[in-house]
């Protein structure tokens, strides 16, 4: 049997984590000695792909082979990446290289041939065709996906393991490119979700365009050009932007020189200055804070721990905030870059345990992060449509509901079923997910139909309908998104997968 491992698979940073032969979760380098890998690619002329440190250091000499950031775009159809070679990549393609690349460094640390089975963590407000799309990057790497698992609850995994208190926390993880929030109980072995709530597209990228914006529009001031009008001078920019963002989190202020066409100008960006830039982003994270606090029923007086994950919270405004709003001081839990991939491991551990190595102990009590339903006729007769909520967000997983319609025309013969994931009413503020015909019989108008929801424990979908007038079911079916490959799919980009040399 192959060795089961836990991945955070990063917008910015990626690791990998195994549990050792001592019970505890480690880290493990890849083969440039680094505990996390930049979740960078350059696609090179050969075919060939450079996954890392080098590929990011690539990013300002050969944008267009560059693909980073990857992890906004899961479970996105449209989006694609196309190589120099006239190749293309999904991106669950692009992010099975990534995963492919940790694979064969867990491997070759590791010396005990092939790594198998991997929990892979996604961030807790991550919908249906995300979770999926994760999924499909860990099959087309050759992985089998014991489990999809919420960032923040791994980041409390990891925490429980080392720290063994018990006690209410708010995980606040602020990643590169993403959010997530959560309450949860820990109690012993058990590990109790009460809320979570999160932005798929905040994170330190949002706070480095910002900077590069300030920084491109000084540099003109003082007599530059626009370094946005290249694709290598924009690159550029962006390097220089994150580097003053890390020195900023150290120093009340930072040095940045720029050039482009003959031009060359220092600027000094003050601390001051840049959290004034990005107040508004920091307030966002504020804001989904503090309401999902007052969501849960507890007042902050009832938050034991507040728990600091994810490589942006290191910026001092990130911490300064959340003491102000809760009234004590975050705590950090070793490396907040390496808190996800440890806590994946361990669930890794209890999902495929090895007789050899103490097994760790966690039950997990996970809620929905969003609400499932489906879209109906409105009762004012205008042929509106409205979202009727079945399941509702922060709903205990696995999760079943059900819900009872009728036919709106005399010998309706078909029955259109629109799953919907969201919490708004309004079908313009919640996304469609899936959709399914049904035959029925030709009853007249108001015939009773009954739905019936189940939501399992990796967040997946699956419906039954039911003919309440022949007391008979209708049919059944599990949610497949559009947005998710299909198995052809899956095995056509993983036989590309197997023959990309990976570096």
């Amino acid at each position: 049997m192959g060795k089961a491992v836990g991945i955070d698979l990063g917008t910015t940073y990626s690791a990998i984590s195994v549990v050792g032969e001592s019970g505890k979760a480690e880290i493990l380098a890849n083969r440039d000695g680094e505990r996390t890998t930049p979740s960078v690619i350059l696609f090179q002329d050969d075919g060939s792909v450079l996954i890392g440190t080098m590929a990011k250091r690539s990013a300002a000499i050969a944008p267009l082979d560059v693909v980073d950031f990857v992890k906004r775009q899961m479970g996105n159809p449209d989006w694609k990446f196309d190589t120099a070679n006239g190749r293309q990549f999904s991106p669950e393609e692009v992010s099975a290289l990534i995963l492919k690349r940790l694979k064969e460094d867990a491997e070759l640390y590791l010396g005990e041939g092939a790594v198998t089975d991997a929990v892979i963590t996604v961030p807790a407000y991550f919908d249906d065709a995300k979770r999926r799309a994760t999924r499909d990057a860990g099959k087309i790497a050759g992985l089998n996906v014991l489990r999809v698992l919420n960032e923040p609850t791994a980041a409390a995994l990891a925490y429980g393991a080392e720290a063994h208190k018990d006690g209410t926390i708010l995980v606040f993880d602020l990643g590169g490119g993403t959010f997530d929030v959560t309450v949860m109980s820990i109690k012993g072995d058990l590990y109790d979700v009460i809320a979570t709530d999160g932005l798929h597209e905040l994170g330190g990228k949002d706070w480095d365009d910002r900077l590069m914006t300030w920084l491109n529009q000084e540099f003109q001031d003082q007599g530059g050009s626009d370094l946005t009008e290249t694709f290598e001078a924009e690159a550029e920019l962006r390097d220089r932007a994150e580097s003053a963002k890390r020195t900023l989190s150290q120093a009340p202020s930072a040095k940045v020189i720029l050039g482009s066409g003959g031009v060359t100008k220092s600027i000094t960006v003050t601390r001051e200055q840049f959290e004034e830039l990005t107040s508004d982003l920091l307030n966002q994270a504020r804001d989904l804070t503090v309401s999902l606090v007052e969501e849960s029923g507890l007042g902050w007086e009832s938050i034991d721990h507040v728990l600091l994950v994810g490589g942006s919270i290191k910026m001092p405004m990130v911490a300064r905030m959340l003491e102000e709003i809760s009234g004590k001081p975050p705590l950090r839990s070793g490396n907040p870059d390496e808190l996800v991939a440890l806590g994946a491991a361990i669930q890794a551990a209890v999902e495929s345990p090895d007789a050899g190595i103490p097994t760790p102990q966690a039950v997990i009590k996970d809620v929905t992060s969003q609400g499932l339903g489906i879209l109906i006729l409105a009762d004012d007769n205008a042929g509106r449509l409205q979202n009727s909520i079945l399941i509702g967000r922060n709903t205990k997983i696995p999760a079943k509901a059900s819900g009872e319609y009728s036919t709106t025309n005399d010998g309706q013969t078909e029955l259109r079923v629109q799953v919907t994931q969201g919490d708004d009413t309004d079908p313009d503020f919640v996304k469609q997910i899936g959709e399914q015909v049904l035959a029925v019989p030709p009853y007249p108008k108001g015939a009773p139909i009954r739905l019936e929801f189940a939501y399992d424990i990796d967040q997946t979908v699956s419906i039954a309908v039911y003919d309440l007038t022949a007391d008979a079911s209708l049919g059944s079916f599990e949610i497949d998104n559009a947005a998710n490959m299909s198995d052809a799919d899956i095995q056509r980009a993983t036989n590309n997968n197997q023959e990309t040399e990976v570096g």
